[in-house]
């Protein structure tokens, strides 16, 4: 596929990859793809919450109009396709909306089948005062028929006792394990080494996050490269309709696989840009899988109030 809006091009590759960033509405840039072009479509929608990028309504006015696009993204997933849907909370006057629940009722209604409601919880994020604070948001996995792309052995982890054996039977003293690894939890908690732990534990992109760019709500990296691998083939067309600062493009291209975005915001096309040319040159800044989440010391001033802090101090713990 030809690329239009790339600014750039790379004379030697090195990935398999075919790619393209559109910029304008998703709506009216989805009525130009041809039926089940894509077999994952994964995305993180505007929640209406009023940020730069949204124009805030009416919940039921928000549901309207984001089940005309799902209809569209329905459409030109292929018969073999995922779609993934990941979202948080939408908050009036205090009161939730958990959008993970409406939207299942819009998907519902087009008969897709729901494969996984996977957490996905992180550390750290904005206080709440009058309620709990959010340390969650969902991804609704759906998949179009019940015959889909699934390859579980692209994202096992290591088995917790990889040597367990049978006891008894006709299989008594072979391992009972599955060798390549344990399926993993629907509960995604992003403390990874080497995808040895069964949450997976994935930090949100703030300040701090190597992968931070002006984006308000950037999801990272890792979180989609576990349904890149898990829900697409190499050379699979993937599409995000709302790329944000190109993420999902990322993702895909890291792993071989084929990727649109649209993205109505200039200024976040431009960024996906910069992004992929820096993938390419080897300088982005990308969070790796197999990096722990960081864990403060005793020695850390953060990490205790200013007394404890003196204490330790006085106390010889000043290494």
């Amino acid at each position: 596929m030809k690329v239009k809006d790339m600014s750039f091009d790379f004379p030697e590759k090195p990935y398999k990859s075919n790619y393209e960033i559109i910029l304008g509405d998703t709506f009216e840039k989805l009525k130009n793809f041809e039926n089940e072009k894509f077999d994952l479509i994964i995305t993180s929608p505007p929640y209406n919450v009023g940020k730069e990028y949204e124009t805030k309504s009416s919940i039921e006015k928000y549901l309207a109009e984001q089940e005309k696009i799902i209809e569209e993204l329905i459409r030109v997933t292929s018969s073999k396709g995922n779609i993934c849907w990941q979202v948080g909370n939408y908050v009036q006057k205090g009161e939730i909306f958990p959008l993970d629940i409406f939207y299942y009722q819009i998907f519902k209604r087009h008969n897709l089948k729901l494969r996984n409601r996977i957490i996905w919880h992180f550390g750290h994020g904005l206080h709440a005062s009058n309620r709990f604070s959010g340390r969650y948001e969902t991804i609704l996995w759906f998949s179009k028929t019940n015959d889909y792309i699934f390859n579980l052995d692209n994202v096992r982890v290591p088995a917790k006792y990889p040597g367990k054996r049978h006891f008894k039977g006709p299989k008594k003293g072979e391992l009972s394990g599955n060798p390549k690894g344990k399926n993993p939890s629907d509960v995604w908690e992003i403390i990874l080494k080497d995808w040895e732990n069964e949450l997976w534990d994935i930090p949100n992109v703030k300040s701090n996050h190597p992968e931070k760019t002006e984006h308000p709500c950037q999801y990272p990296i890792e979180l989609v490269e576990r349904c890149v691998l898990a829900l697409t083939n190499e050379g699979s067309w993937i599409l995000d309709p709302f790329a944000g600062v190109g993420s999902t493009m990322l993702a895909a291209i890291k792993n071989n696989r084929n990727v649109i975005g649209i993205e109505k915001e200039k200024k976040y096309v431009d960024l996906t840009k910069q992004r992929i040319e820096k993938l390419y040159n080897g300088s982005l800044k990308v969070r790796p899988i197999t990096k722990p989440i960081h864990k403060p010391s005793p020695n850390d001033k953060v990490a205790t109030t200013p007394q404890e802090w003196l204490s330790l101090k006085f106390n010889g713990y000043n290494r």
